[in-house]
């Protein structure tokens, strides 16, 4: 029997009970409601999302453009929903089942809700990464990732705890569950945890981005990732090196990509056959040289007569060049130390080699001691 009086207008075969107080009619009803509700969703979602279009091409951004797109699908599920609920009037539930499809129908439209929050986090995110403050502050682009992950994880929470709600589950409990486990789970995944602020501490302090070449405990190489739990760093031998956040937030790291200028120096050996008039000649040319250079820095320049060393007149060569890319660093370089080579080669100096000078004593009456001049 039913648990309700059925309509007149259905024949008479399909008024025979069914699976859950339903009758045969209702669950043929069913689909086709549920196909009703999908064909005026569209048609309704189609419609809203041209209004929407309309108001915002009236605008100048484009965050609200960009928005109104991305919220087409969320519109067509709501929409859905609504339609479905309206339409569910017709097959006359019983009491319960209509309440189980009402809850149901509830959390289809949380979820369409923060489906929307979804998106609205990804069109927010693009619109800040083309600020005028994000391309002020391009270290800031990392923190808006981290960001939008940790936005996504709390929207993905609150959906799971609103649908449980709208379906007739205590909520409370659950939430006061959550506290209980979450305490158990942060004293249990303290490093985790340590990882995820490290990420942050990295977001918001930028010592190292993504691209960056940067050495790190010894290692050197380039960064692909920083996760919310571990860093990666592609070496030169194209090896893969994980730094977990926690411990990388308090170890010393040097990154080579945030120079603005490169140091030269080295030192030129002349042999003890140079004159004091040569050493001038040649202090002066290299001098004049590097000041003659387009990328040369004036600031932490030097050219000094350095030492009488063991086998050589040592000249120190130290200056700074404005460029902060290798490949052209290296190429001023090797321009500059061939110059330094002719410069020497004018003056009618040469560079000196370790040498040493042995005496090899004789006996009284023996010829003079031969001297042997030994290369290093």
């Amino acid at each position: 029997m039913l648990a309700f009086d059925p309509p007149s207008w259905v024949p008479a075969p399909l008024l025979r009970a069914g699976p859950y107080q339903l009758a045969l009619w209702q669950w043929l009803a069913l689909p086709a409601t549920a196909a009703a509700a999908w064909i005026a969703s569209r048609l309704l979602g189609g419609a809203t999302h041209a209004v929407l279009t309309r108001f915002a091409a009236r605008t100048e951004t484009s965050f609200d453009d960009e928005m109104v797109e991305g919220l087409s699908g969320p519109i067509v599920l709501a929409w859905f929903f609504a339609a479905l609920h309206a339409l569910l009037v017709l097959i006359e539930l019983p009491p319960r089942p209509e309440l189980f499809t009402i809850r149901a129908i509830n959390g289809g439209l949380f979820l369409a809700f923060f489906w929307a929050l979804f998106r609205f986090v990804d069109v927010g995110k693009q619109a800040v990464h083309r600020s005028r403050w994000a391309s002020a502050n391009p270290s800031s682009r990392q923190l808006l990732a981290l960001g939008s992950r940790v936005a996504k994880a709390i929207v993905a929470a609150m959906t799971i705890i609103a649908v449980v709600s709208a379906l007739g589950f205590p909520v409370a409990s659950l939430i006061a569950g959550l506290g209980i486990g979450g305490l158990a789970l942060a004293l249990a995944a303290q490093k985790t945890v340590e990882n995820l602020f490290g990420a942050f501490a990295i977001g918001f302090d930028q010592p190292i981005r993504e691209g960056d070449f940067v050495q790190i405990d010894g290692v050197k190489g380039w960064v692909e990732s920083i996760g919310l739990r571990s860093t990666r760093v592609r070496t030169s031998e194209r090896t893969m090196v994980c730094f977990p956040n926690g411990r990388l937030a308090e170890t010393r790291t040097e990154n080579y990509a945030a120079r603005d200028r490169f140091r030269f120096y080295t030192v030129l050996g002349l042999t003890y056959g140079t004159s004091a008039a040569q050493m001038r000649q040649i202090l002066a040319g290299v001098d004049g040289e590097l000041r003659g250079q387009s990328k040369f820095y004036p600031g932490g320049s030097s050219v000094r007569f350095k030492a009488l060393s063991e086998s050589s007149l040592d000249v120190e060569v130290e200056a700074f060049f404005a460029t902060a890319d290798w490949n052209e660093f290296t190429l001023v370089r090797q321009e500059l130390l061939l110059r330094l080579l002719e410069i020497v080669e004018g003056a009618g100096a040469e560079l000196a080699f370790p040498t040493r000078t042995v005496l090899l004593s004789a006996a009284e009456g023996a010829p003079r001691p031969a001297e042997v001049a030994v290369r290093r």
